[in-house]
């Protein structure tokens, strides 16, 4: 689960619709442009990427690293350290 901080550089590249490259847990990476904050049908929160595919829903708690693609004046780089949940 991504802490408020790390959401604040989610919604970040998504208000700019900054193109990314998302690295995931599995080692996979997804590049795309960030449109916003949705939740899938299992009601999870992601971000959804234009990609050159089409729209992509991705898990907020797949990814491990975000990088933005063009130079801009927020960020460039965050590695994401996932919170464990609690269980209560």
């Amino acid at each position: 689960m991504l802490g408020c901080n790390d959401y604040d550089y989610i919604e970040i590249v998504c208000m700019f619709r900054y193109p990314v490259v998302l690295t995931l847990k599995s080692g996979d990476k997804v590049q795309g442009t960030a449109i916003d904050t949705v939740r899938n049908d299992n009601k999870e929160e992601c971000v959804l990427l234009e990609t050159a595919n089409g729209s992509s829903h991705v898990l907020l708690d797949s990814i491990v690293q975000l990088e933005v693609s063009v130079d801009n004046p927020h960020f460039k780089k965050k590695v994401f350290v996932n919170e464990p949940q609690n269980k209560e």
